[in-house]
C-alpha cells in the first residue's frame, strides 16, 4: 500500500517530514499513515511539471494516447485490488466498487487514450488571400484537486482529458480518501509516463490545496468539492488569472409524475439518493411526487429505504456503507433535528445504528418530507437522506425544482414524451435524465450551472476545456496590396 508522495516519477516522504492518519470508516481503525504535501512539496511538483511539459506537450497525439490505453489495461489487470483498497478507504461496498467505480476508471483513461489523437482544429472562412486556421494547444502544469467520496473514478475524469491533450498535473488528492490515487500513481509508472508528468501530493486543503490554487505557474486548476470551497479556489487563483473548472455542489430535484412508471421511480430514486451513502453532488436529494401519487410512493419507497443492507462494505451482499469519516457523519445526523425544528416530518431513519456498526461512521437510510423553503430542501446534506416535497401540477414542478442556487443534476419521471423534453429544457441544471438516475459516460459533459459551478468534465468539452485555441493568419495570395508600401 503506497503511502509517499509522488513528485517526478519517484515516491517520497514529505520535505517537512508530516503525516495523515487515514481512517477505515468501517470500524474507525487505522489503515496507515501517508506522506502529508506543504506549500514546498506542490512547488517541487509543479517544477517537475514544468520541467516535463515541453517533451510531453510535443509528444506525437497518438503516443500519449497509448500511454492512457496502457494504464487503462493495468486498471483492468488489477481491478480486484483497485476495489478492494477503494472499498477499504472509502466505505462504498464492494459490490459497487467492482461493478462500477473501477470499470469506469478504465473506461475513462481508455475514451481518452483513443481522443488523444482526435482533437480537432478549425479552418475559418475569412477574406479572400488569407488562410485562417485555428488550433487546439494545451495549457501546460494544470493543478487538479479531487474529493474524497469518489476518489478513484475523479482521478480518471480529471487526468483523462488533461494528459489527452498535452498538459501535465499535479494532482491532490483527499487526506481523508487518497490510497487508491496513489495506486494509480503506481500504475503510471508501469505504464512507462515520462517522470513529471503526473505528480500526486495528497495534504491538507489550506496548505497543499491553497498552494496549488494560488501557485503562479499552474495555468489552471480543476476542482471537485463544495461550494464553499470553489468560492476561496477562486480567490486563490487570481493571482496570475489562472483559468478556472469548478465542479461543485447540488441539490438534484428528482420529479415523478402521475404517469410515471411507479416500480421503475421507486428503485431508480432509491439508488438517486443511497448509493454510496448519498455522498454524491448528483444525488437526487430533492424527491419531488405528484400529489396523486405522493402515498402509495412513499409506502412503498419507505419500506424499501427500511430493507436496505447496511454492514461491512467488504461484504457481498452489503448495500450500503459508511460515511466516509465520522466528522460528516455527525453533519448529516444534525439535519433530523434541523428538519424537526422547521416541522418536518422524518418518516424513516434519521439515525446512527448500533450494535456491531457503532464504532462505524453508518447513518441509517432517511427520509424526511418537508417544505420547498425549508433547510433540508435546500442545504446540500450529502449523506443517504433524502427530502421529499408535493406538487399539483408541471408549473408548480418546475417552480420548485428551480427554487435554489444549485444546478447540476435533475431527474424526471413519466411516460409523456413531450412532457419530459419540455421540463428537461426548462430545468437549470447542466444534466438531467429521464426514466432513469445518475447515469454517466466517459463522452458526456457533466458539470452544473449557478452554484454547482462551471465547466465541464468528460467529452469534448473537457477536452476544450484543457487546452487554449491558437488562431494562425497566412497570406497566400502575393498580390493583396500593402497598405504602407514604398
Amino acid at each position: 500500500m503506497q503511502n509517499q508522495l509522488f513528485i517526478g516519477g519517484r515516491f517520497t516522504n514529505a520535505a517537512a517530514g508530516g503525516t495523515i492518519d487515514v481512517l477505515n470508516p468501517h470500524d474507525g481503525g487505522l489503515i496507515t499513515a501517508i506522506a502529508a504535501a506543504d506549500a514546498a512539496d506542490v512547488d517541487l511538483a509543479v517544477q517537475a511539471a514544468q520541467r516535463a511539459f515541453p517533451a510531453w506537450s510535443r509528444m506525437a497525439a497518438a503516443d500519449r494516447g497509448r500511454l492512457l490505453l496502457k494504464l487503462a489495461d493495468l486498471i483492468d489487470a488489477n481491478a480486484e485490488e483497485l476495489a478492494q483498497l477503494e472499498t477499504l478507504d472509502t466505505g462504498h461496498p464492494i459490490r459497487d466498487t467492482r461493478g462500477l467505480d473501477v470499470p469506469r476508471t478504465a473506461a475513462c483513461f481508455r475514451y481518452f487514450g483513443g481522443m488523444a489523437d482526435k482533437l480537432l482544429g478549425s479552418v475559418v472562412p475569412v477574406e479572400a488571400g488569407f488562410l485562417n486556421y485555428v488550433r487546439r494547444a494545451p495549457i501546460g502544469v494544470v493543478g487538479q484537486i479531487v474529493p474524497w467520496n469518489f476518489p478513484l473514478m475523479f482521478t480518471s475524469w480529471k487526468l483523462g482529458p488533461a494528459l489527452a491533450a498535452g498538459n501535465t498535473v499535479v494532482l491532490k488528492p483527499s487526506e481523508l480518501t487518497p490510497l487508491s490515487t496513489l495506486r494509480i500513481a503506481e500504475l503510471i509508472a508501469a505504464a512507462g509516463f515520462p517522470d513529471g508528468v503526473v505528480n500526486v501530493v495528497p495534504g491538507y486543503g489550506h496548505t497543499a490545496g491553497q498552494r496549488l490554487a494560488e501557485h503562479p505557474e499552474v495555468g489552471k486548476i480543476a476542482f471537485t468539492g463544495s461550494t464553499a470551497t470553489g468560492r476561496r479556489i477562486v480567490e486563490a487563483s487570481k493571482g496570475n488569472l489562472k483559468r478556472v473548472q469548478l465542479e461543485l455542489g447540488g441539490k438534484g430535484a428528482n420529479i415523478v409524475f402521475e404517469d410515471a412508471d411507479l416500480d421503475a421511480a421507486i428503485n431508480g430514486a432509491a439508488w438517486a439518493i443511497f448509493h454510496n451513502q448519498g455522498q454524491a453532488c448528483i444525488a437526487g436529494s430533492r424527491l419531488m411526487l405528484h400529489d396523486k401519487i405522493a402515498d402509495a410512493f412513499l409506502e412503498r419507497f419507505t419500506a424499501l429505504a427500511a430493507s436496505i443492507r447496511l454492514g461491512d462494505p467488504r461484504l457481498p451482499d452489503t448495500e450500503m456503507g459508511p460515511l466516509t469519516s465520522a466528522q460528516h457523519r455527525d453533519k448529516v445526523l444534525s439535519y433530523t433535528q434541523i428538519a424537526r425544528d422547521q416541522g418536518a416530518r422524518v418518516l424513516t431513519g434519521g439515525h446512527a445504528p448500533g450494535g456491531e456498526l457503532s464504532t462505524g461512521y453508518y447513518v441509517a437510510p432517511t427520509i424526511v418530507e418537508a417544505k420547498p423553503g425549508d433547510r433540508v430542501a435546500q442545504e446540500e446534506v450529502f449523506g443517504p437522506f433524502v427530502t421529499v416535497l408535493r406538487f399539483g401540477d408541471d408549473e408548480e414542478a418546475l417552480s420548485i425544482a428551480n427554487a435554489t442556487d444549485y444546478g447540476l443534476g435533475s431527474g424526471l419521471w413519466t411516460r409523456d414524451l413531450a412532457r419530459a423534453h419540455k421540463m428537461a429544457g426548462a430545468i437549470q441544471a447542466g444534466m438531467c435524465w429521464v426514466n432513469c438516475y445518475k447515469r454517466v459516460n466517459p463522452g458526456s459533459p457533466f458539470g452544473g450551472v449557478g452554484q454547482s459551478g462551471y465547466g465541464r468534465e468528460m467529452g469534448f468539452e473537457a477536452m476544450h476545456d484543457y487546452t487554449e485555441a491558437r488562431s494562425v493568419w497566412v497570406n497566400v495570395d502575393a498580390t493583396v496590396p500593402a497598405h504602407f508600401k514604398r
